[in-house]
């Protein structure tokens, strides 16, 4: 049963194509995805693989170095860290020592005259003409969301206008300019050669930091595990290969992050050029999976206990010697093959922006009886589950490259920490939009960061080169531009000793319109 005219119990299908408009699209779509329309060609390649990968699983299994079957149950071992080599912890000195010290602002700043993001702080009106005062305003205004000073303090600690910050905040920073903006550091960052040296662009990782909110708002829930008695939310963030950030949201902490994995890569603006995505285990399931291969991408994501993952196959008539017991679970071709033509729809539909994927997966999953587009989905992302499970058991580089991309989110969200310093990092915006801005506010200074430790960091390996220091490329590649001990976020104190010692009576007191409210 559904109710017309409702967004949360609306049929699902109203979400999608229209039905009269789907023939004409369906080529379009299907060459966008490199999906095929005839879904037997898609489950013939897709099983050609899996029946490939188990009887490599079957062979190496047991003369694998780090899995093992007991008690039909599968044995992961820990994968052994790589020795870090002494040329990188050299290195890593070196370039920390050479870094300049920065003022943030001055830092901003200088990106700004670097990519001309400034230029995407347009006004709501579109016809206000630009004063020369009006990017300080403007800097100082994302600095307040970013580093979580706030307006007040921001003008006392700027010694500018409130008025003038809160009209520029109200008038310039909305994500139709902020987003723009955002891009524009990014692609810099993109074409930068030291950032190829990192990653390609074509993967990314998303995960979640969660923040106390000091306020009443409806997004905020509680979790006594991470906000004790008070409530919080989580901003989620999407991070390329070169350790840019291209998206950023906030969303309940209480929801699953899998949720929301594909909203960032889907709308994604910027020149990266994403085909892989990886998360930890609370952004994957098997819908997940599906969508993914549906939309042309790969998803990798670094799965908890492994060995409670059931592996699937198709053809039961198949016996492997060693890995009967482990794969237990039978996939049915024949219900995601009857309805192939409504998930390339669903595709489709997400592809070319009729919907939002967290809206679609939440509606899909909010239901207690999955209807028959979920349980197509799900056997789908079944077998793209299975497939990636054993090819990345079977190849240590898979691991490796997976396990390094998440290090560099988590990376990310320790400078992310470091600059949303003020009010003891408790979000105190009410409404969504509000914490919306200040998510991308916080993202555009991150990226900021990141551009200008990448060039600077740049600079300093070519002196050490003309200085004749030996520089592998095998450990710049793993430098990284997510570093802050250089960066002054706090601002400048006066100690006007002899002017305070020597005043005669009191401050005066200020009045109640004198802007600081």
């Amino acid at each position: 049963m559904w109710l017309e005219a409702s967004r949360r119990y609306a049929n699902p299908e109203s979400y999608l194509v229209p039905p009269a408009h789907w023939p004409a699209l369906r080529p379009e779509v299907c060459i966008l995805t490199q999906t095929p329309e005839d879904g037997a060609v898609r489950l013939k390649e897709r099983q050609a693989e899996l029946e490939m990968l188990l009887r490599r699983f079957d062979d190496e299994l047991p003369h694998h170095p780090n899995l093992r079957i007991e008690n039909n149950s599968l044995v992961v071992g820990p994968l052994k860290a790589e020795d870090e080599p002494p040329s990188l912890a050299a290195l890593e000195a070196l370039v920390d020592a050479r870094l300049p010290l920065v003022e943030l602002p001055d830092l901003l700043m200088e990106v700004d005259g670097w990519t001309g993001f400034s230029r995407y702080l347009e006004h709501a009106g579109g016809a206000e003409p630009r004063t020369p005062d009006l990017l300080v305003h403007c800097h100082a205004s994302i600095l307040a969301q970013a580093c979580n000073f706030g307006l007040t303090r921001m003008a006392q600690l700027a010694d500018l206008s409130y008025r003038q910050l809160a009209w520029c905040t109200t008038w310039y920073l909305r994500e139709e300019t902020l987003q723009p903006a955002i891009a524009s550091i990014v692609n810099h960052h993109y074409r930068h050669p030291l950032a190829r040296l990192w990653g390609g662009g074509t993967l990314s990782s998303s995960d979640g930091q969660r923040f106390p909110v000091a306020v009443r708002s409806q997004t905020a829930t509680a979790i006594p595990r991470y906000y004790g008695f008070g409530r919080g939310l989580t901003f989620y963030t999407w991070t390329s290969d070169q350790s840019s950030q291209y998206g950023s949201k906030p969303i309940p902490s209480t929801v699953r992050d899998s949720t929301y994995v594909l909203d960032g890569v889907l709308d994604n603006e910027t020149e990266l050029p994403i085909a892989e995505h990886t998360t930890d285990t609370a952004g994957y399931t098997d819908l997940v999976f599906g969508l993914f291969d549906l939309l042309g991408l790969q998803f990798s994501p670094r799965l908890r206990d492994l060995a409670d993952q059931t592996l699937y196959r198709i053809d039961k008539s198949i016996r492997y010697q060693h890995i009967g017991p482990l794969v237990r679970g039978a996939i049915q071709p024949r219900l995601f093959l009857a309805h192939w033509d409504d998930l390339l729809r669903v595709a489709g539909s997400l592809k070319l922006g009729w919907v939002t994927a967290s809206l679609f997966i939440a509606k899909l999953q909010s239901s207690r009886r999955k209807n028959v587009m979920t349980r197509a989905l799900q056997q789908y992302g079944r077998l793209n589950k299975t497939i990636f499970i054993l090819r990345y058991l079977l190849t240590e580089q898979v691991q490796r490259r997976i396990g390094t991309q998440i290090n560099k989110g988590e990376a990310l969200h320790a400078l992310r920490g470091f600059l949303f310093l003020a009010n003891e990092g408790k979000i105190r915006r009410r409404y969504y939009e509000e914490q919306l801005n200040q998510a991308s506010c916080l993202n555009l200074v991150t990226n900021a960061v990141v551009l200008w430790n990448t060039v600077y960091m740049s600079a300093v390996l070519d002196q050490l080169k003309a200085e004749g220091y030996p520089v592998d490329d095998a450990d710049v590649a793993h430098l990284w531009p997510a570093r802050y001990a250089h960066i002054n976020p706090y601002g400048k104190y006066r100690f006007n000793v002899d002017g305070e010692f020597h005043r005669k009576g009191l401050r005066p007191l200020r009045q109640p319109d004198s802007g600081l409210a």
